[in-house]
């Protein structure tokens, strides 16, 4: 669902990129957590995957569109498919509940009987049928931001990022909007969150990126923590690693004895020594299957078609 190969982003005047050597696939349907410091680079990563930058080296995919092939008129079309929530909503504050979210409809030329059908359920899906008319001033941070995420989920987007969604918002309204993104997930949509809130990624366990000086310094796949320093991912790392666990002592074998003095005794064959590995089974596991991946053939770039 989206891929970034090796991506470096060098902005003109700096010394030191905003990512570095960035390595990420997220799967269809995943939910994922992306933590770290400001100025760890997750704007950036977020303003690469909706092409407002270029990578500087390196390439990206998104629901197997390369973006190397995608040309400028191209660029409105891939922003179809991914909803973007901000943390400071970016609502029209002249119109209603009901006009936000068809405006976003409207300028990508869905007809007015689409939009009737379509904004009404997105309201019922956020909660908010009953506030269509009100204006985003009417309204409390929580609800303001659901009126952002109807507004992104109104083209049904296939990824959801949101960047910093509970960042303005309380704890009571800070669950309920990602008890929504949950909600969300469970249909089927891609979900990337940027977030400083701790609780709420220990609380959820879902999988967590780590972003340290535009790198990837952490991955938890399942169960995932606030982790900004990768300390948890080292651990993870080294309870899978360590030497195999020891080999129990083989049994003694008989020694035959033989009625003749002078006849020798024979020897007890001799044990062949267990074979050790340099890991644990689960590790050697992970070492076959990344090798074996490694292995596979390049999928074939598509250039981007309507």
């Amino acid at each position: 669902m989206i891929l970034l190969d090796n991506v470096s982003k060098y902005y003109k005047g700096e010394k030191t990129p905003a990512l570095e050597e960035v390595n990420l696939h997220i799967q269809p349907k995943e939910f994922v957590f992306l933590v770290g410091e400001s100025g760890a680079g997750k704007s950036t990563l977020i303003k690469m995957l909706i092409r407002e930058e270029k990578p500087t080296y390196g390439n990206i995919m998104v629901g197997g569109i390369d973006y190397r092939y995608m040309k400028k008129k191209h660029i409105p079309h891939i922003r179809r498919r991914i909803g973007v929530v901000f943390q400071d909503f970016k609502l029209l504050p002249n119109r209603t509940v009901y006009e936000n979210v068809a405006f976003a409809l409207e300028i990508v030329g869905v007809s007015n009987s689409e939009i009737k059908r379509t904004v009404p359920k997105v309201l019922e899906l956020v909660g908010l049928s009953d506030k269509m008319d009100k204006f985003p001033g009417d309204l409390s941070g929580g609800q303001r931001q659901r009126v952002a995420i109807a507004r992104s989920m109104a083209r049904q987007p296939k990824i959801l990022i949101a960047d910093e969604p509970t960042g303005n918002l309380d704890p009571e309204n800070s669950d309920g909007i990602i008890r929504l993104l949950e909600e969300i997930n469970n249909f089927g949509t891609t979900i990337l969150v940027t977030t400083h809130n701790a609780e709420i990624v220990n609380a959820l366990k879902k999988r967590v990126v780590t972003l340290s000086h535009g790198r990837i310094i952490g991955d938890q796949k399942d169960g995932g923590h606030y982790d900004l320093d990768g300390s948890r991912t080292r651990i993870t790392k080294r309870s899978l690693g360590g030497t195999a666990p020891a080999q129990p002592a083989a049994a003694p074998q008989p020694q035959v004895v033989s009625n003749t003095p002078e006849a020798p005794q024979p020897k007890a064959p001799e044990a062949k020594k267990p074979k050790t590995s340099s890991g644990s089974a689960v590790l050697e596991q992970m070492r076959k299957a990344k090798a074996a991946d490694e292995a596979k053939p390049v999928a074939k770039r598509r250039k981007f078609s309507r």
